[in-house]
């Protein structure tokens, strides 16, 4: 799904209250535990935009907006009044860049839940009201709970604070911001400069930021990107764009040597495709992009096609090599792991509430056994790549030191210059010095084989 432009930047083509009434829609989806991406999939198409924006603003300052509800109304209501009310408390929380005048906020919100919930307008219509007239009061309150100051479940925050006692706070407020817009310039079709220097005569500001990355001052949909539709530039995260260098060794960081042409390379959860792509745009090899998802694939084939590259296709699970591999060793593995995406909350804030303690434990068995499954089909003397858009230890560092050990007698070395855990923080490494123009959590460890 791609980031939401702040709010401003979406022009307002519906009533609001129409707006309103899908944004509730879309967040009581999100507490039930299914996807923000689906639930706007289930959106009228000309509603979506709209909808998108409110909806990304809302989950940002859900735990606040939701402790604030419960101070005026301790009673839950039932899950489609909470979804509209909170909605519009998030909405009108201070410094949460409101995109509408208060009055303008409070009379659609009630014309919406009019429509959708009659019997609890007037209701609505109380606690909003009230929440405007004693907002200073409630707001503090609502900060003495770990969700209202944070935005994020309690468990979540306690992780975060175990694993990066120094850094916690800033990991959580950052994580409440816009993302920056990144672009991945084709390096086969043109450099970063020459492309900033298209985008400038169209208007769009922009700054060169990495090897083949651009930042967008402002984000703009894809449409109004010279040359997209042509394969010429991509949309890619900077921390993201850092893994195919480090696996081709082409990224200073680390010590691998160049991979030579028509090497064999496995990108072994590969969709949606942006990494298997920049891995062709570096370098000519023989790239098998496998994923156990044939509708995701099916996405890796439509980016390769944009950008006019050629990679073999395979449906099959990582875990599971019996059932999709030829036997022939890798030169290279790249293996991006389903994981929490807790690096990424700021691009996908329905993530924090969707996931539950249980799942980090379940997905690092998960890393765990495709580490364990994959690298025997390393060549000796290839490298894999393990990355997961995680800033959890259990999901970084913890699984990487537990590989080592569990595969001593194979005596892989860890590349000493591996990135090992990016915050998206100024303080953490990272080449750039605003915190707006940081790349996203990640974890990166390569891994030689003798």
């Amino acid at each position: 799904m791609p980031s939401a432009a702040p709010l401003a930047a979406h022009p307002q083509t519906a009533p609001l209250s129409a707006l309103l009434d899908q944004t509730a829609d879309a967040v009581a989806a999100v507490r039930a535990g299914r996807s923000l991406t689906d639930a706007l999939g289930r959106c009228p198409p000309a509603l979506r935009a709209g909808t998108q924006a409110l909806a990304f603003h809302v989950l940002r300052w859900w735990g606040s907006a939701t402790a604030a509800r419960a101070l005026m109304a301790p009673k839950a209501p039932p899950p489609n009044v909470e979804a509209l009310l909170v909605s519009a408390l998030a909405l009108l929380w201070p410094g949460s860049e409101p995109p509408y005048a208060e009055h303008t906020l409070v009379d659609q919100c009630v014309a919406a839940a009019r429509r959708r919930t009659p019997a609890a307008a007037n209701f609505i219509n109380a606690v909003l009201r009230r929440f405007l007239r004693e907002r200073d009061t409630l707001v503090a309150a609502a900060m003495h709970a770990p969700e209202g100051a944070f935005n994020h479940p309690a468990w979540w925050i306690e992780r975060v604070r175990q694993d990066w006692p120094a850094q916690w706070t800033s990991l959580l407020a950052a994580a409440n911001r816009h993302p920056p817009m990144v672009l991945r310039v084709n390096a086969r079709r043109g450099t970063a400069a020459a492309y900033v220097q298209r985008l400038a005569a169209q208007g769009h500001a922009a700054s060169v930021v990495g090897q083949q990355a651009v930042l967008l001052g402002k984000p703009c949909p894809v449409s109004e990107l010279p040359g997209f539709a042509e394969g010429e530039v991509s949309v890619q995260d900077l921390s993201a764009q850092r893994a195919a260098p480090l696996l081709l060794g082409l990224d200073g960081a680390a010590a691998a040597p160049g991979l030579p042409p028509g090497a064999r390379v496995l990108d072994a959860c590969a969709a949606p495709g942006g990494k298997t792509a920049h891995l062709l745009e570096l370098a000519d090899l023989d790239v098998l992009a496998l994923d156990s998802d044939p509708q995701r694939l099916t996405r890796v084939q439509d980016t390769l096609h944009r950008l006019h590259l050629h990679a073999r296709l395979q449906v099959g699970d990582g875990r599971r090599p019996q059932d999709w591999w030829d036997g022939r060793p890798f030169d290279a593995i790249l293996l991006d792991a389903p994981c929490t995406a807790s690096g990424i909350v700021r691009r996908h804030p329905d993530v924090r509430w969707l996931r539950r303690p249980d799942d980090v434990a379940a997905l690092a068995r998960m890393q765990a056994e495709l580490l364990d499954a994959l690298w025997p089909l390393l060549a000796p003397g290839g490298r894999l790549l393990y990355a997961t858009c995680s800033i959890f230890h259990a999901e970084g560092r913890y699984q990487i030191d537990a590989f080592l050990q569990r595969h001593a007698a194979d005596k892989p070395l860890l590349d000493a210059h591996s990135p090992g855990h990016l915050l998206g923080l100024p303080d953490n490494g990272q080449p750039m010095t605003a915190a707006s123009t940081q790349g996203d959590g990640f974890f990166y460890a390569l891994i030689h084989k003798p």
